[in-house]
């Protein structure tokens, strides 16, 4: 049998990515074939495409590891899945770019029944990466001042969200007024526009309210644009999460020592198997108690993957975006 997948030959741009016939993946020992139903498009696989990322995958190659769907066949030893269950993947052996998915059983995680598939390929990286940059990177704690800079795509709704319903004081920024929107809709306390020049003075307003310097932490999506002027708002012993970065900037090192702050890196594939099973225990909870709730502001056809690709490196790209195969 065969499927229709998406596959990169050679690295360049958004045109390499190629639908195609392949054969269907069939599942090993301990491995779950899902019907993909909707695949979540992610800003990694843009740099994997081009050819810019630490670690490239090997050719031809079929990009994705989000998506939601259906479980079409589980290999010998899977006991937690059967056919016909509900799922979200966090992870494929295969690429979720396609109509079927190879996984590994851990990395398949039950879809509850309000969740739909399109919101379900939201899940894998952009929770997981809003959670193990709050709570295993940045130990946030209830009671502080949550700052998420850049907070209307699909990891900093994320973030607002988790943050929230931890109790934490949650601040977001955006560039427009649909973002401010959605920023506000899940769970900001405050939403600010992070281009005006009086944004970090009303953040430490606000965290003087509170007695403290400013926030407790920041995740930062765009650090080569922002990091400066985060080390600045920085409250003291505060923690500053790099989880985005497109190029180089310069800063002052005495701006986060007279903070006696930290500066912490992110990649939630270097979480260990211990860390990754903590994140989505926690996130199913989420999504089955109704605190995670993902939000999708595009859809496309399979064959327009290339503009899912162009459209998700823009500025104006709120939410997240997914293909339905």
């Amino acid at each position: 049998m065969t499927m229709k997948a998406i596959r990169v030959h050679e690295f360049g741009g958004p045109e390499k990515l190629m639908l195609e016939e392949v054969p269907e993946p069939k599942p090993g020992a301990g491995e779950v074939v899902v019907q993909i139903k909707a695949a979540g498009v992610n800003p990694v696989e843009t740099y994997q495409r081009v050819g810019q990322y630490p670690t490239l995958p090997k050719l031809p190659w079929t990009p994705g590891q989000d998506a939601a769907g259906i479980v079409h066949s589980v290999g010998g030893g899977v006991t937690g899945l059967k056919v016909g269950d509900r799922v979200y993947v966090a992870g494929s052996l295969t690429g979720t770019y396609a109509e079927y998915s190879l996984s590994n059983e851990s990395q398949v995680h039950p879809l509850p029944a309000k969740v739909t598939f399109q919101q379900g390929a939201g899940v894998g990286i952009p929770y997981g990466t809003a959670y193990r940059g709050l709570f295993q990177r940045a130990k946030a704690i209830p009671n502080e001042i949550v700052l998420v800079n850049g907070a209307s795509g699909a990891v900093g709704t994320a973030a607002l969200q988790l943050a929230r319903a931890y109790g934490c004081l949650v601040i977001g920024t955006a560039g427009s007024d649909k973002g401010l929107s959605l920023v506000e809709e899940h769970g900001a306390h405050y939403a600010f526009n992070h281009s005006a020049a009086d944004t970090p003075e009303r953040i430490g307003r606000i965290a003087q309210t509170r007695g403290k310097q400013g926030p407790d932490v920041i995740l930062e999506m765009l650090a080569n644009k922002n990091l400066a002027t985060d080390m600045k708002m920085l409250g003291r012993h505060g923690r500053i999460v790099v989880i985005g970065n497109r190029g180089n900037i310069e800063i002052n090192a005495r701006d986060i020592m007279g903070k006696d702050g930290a500066i912490l890196g992110m990649s939630l594939p270097y979480a260990s198997d211990a860390e990754r099973a903590s994140i989505y225990s926690a996130l199913n909870a989420a999504l089955e108690i109704g605190v995670a709730k993902p939000v999708v502001s595009r859809e496309y056809a399979l064959k327009d993957v290339a503009q899912a690709h162009k459209d998700i490196m823009e500025s104006s790209s709120h939410g997240k975006l997914v293909l339905l195969p």
